[in-house]
């Protein structure tokens, strides 16, 4: 089991995964949990896709298609996306 991410230090890009995958999978972002599979969602590679340009865009980094699906619910893209170097307090103005 994979211990949960230190949301005090990931909030602000944990919610902003929350925001766009919930504009991808057609859904609330509060009816999004953090530790269900995306494909549960209806995830698919359009949507994966989308999403990885958006956080290359967003944060500067450079993420593989294979993204969601090697990491594949928000709990750990969020902690991947830290490890990476993603960094909230950049784009929070």
């Amino acid at each position: 089991m994979t211990p949960s991410p230190p949301w005090h230090t990931e909030a602000p890009l944990h919610q902003w995964l929350i925001t766009h995958l919930a504009v991808y999978l057609d859904r609330l972002p509060e009816n999004i949990d953090s530790t269900v599979p995306l494909a549960e969602y209806g995830m698919d590679s359009v949507c994966a896709l989308s999403l990885c340009g958006d956080i290359e865009d967003e944060f500067g980094i450079v993420v593989e298609p294979s993204l969601v699906w090697d990491h594949p619910t928000v709990a750990h893209l969020t902690a991947h996306l830290t490890a990476r170097g993603a960094d909230p307090d950049r784009w929070q103005r």
